[in-house]
């Protein structure tokens, strides 16, 4: 199923999305988590800049959630040349482990989420496809233990002024 529906985007959306190109630079992309029964938990906006540097790409992330929490990620990213990517990140478990088919990228990792100052060992299944106009939409499945406990869905765009706010 996830083949057909892959085929289909190539289809309608042949671009090829490449992450060292799409976050090189500034991108501010915008957010919500949402409950397993679709309840709205925690909206964030997240200003990234992004540079490659000795053929990785670094992202560093700055995270505002609705409650006023400030969250920061910097993420290591590394590509096979086949589409395959390899990322590393503080909170991660091991590494996320992704592959780009046409313009949709799927990531698989384990996180340590932070919450209000607690840790949740997490599992997502991430979703990310380059749309027209440069807008990159994320959607990421969250499980613990197996049991899917929400999802978070992500919006992220490319600002005529590309420098960083932060």
């Amino acid at each position: 199923m996830v083949w057909m529906m892959n085929t289909h985007l190539q289809k309608h959306w042949p671009q090829q999305l490449n992450i060292f190109e799409y976050f090189s630079g500034r991108t501010v992309a915008y957010g919500l988590f949402e409950s397993r029964f679709g309840s709205v938990r925690r909206r964030f906006v997240v200003e990234i800049d992004g540079r490659v540097q000795n053929d990785e790409l670094i992202l560093n992330e700055s995270f505002i959630y609705d409650d006023g929490e400030h969250q920061r990620r910097i993420w290591t990213i590394v590509s096979d040349q086949k589409g395959g990517y390899q990322g590393r990140a503080d909170d991660v478990i091991d590494e996320a482990v992704g592959h780009v088919i046409g313009n949709c990228l799927n990531w698989r990792y384990e996180m340590l989420l932070s919450v209000k100052n607690r840790k949740f060992k997490v599992s997502f299944d991430d979703w990310m496809y380059l749309m027209p106009d440069n807008v990159l939409f994320n959607r990421a499945d969250l499980s613990k233990l197996g049991v899917t406990i929400g999802s978070v869905s992500i919006s992220f765009h490319k600002p005529v002024d590309s420098r960083f706010v932060g």
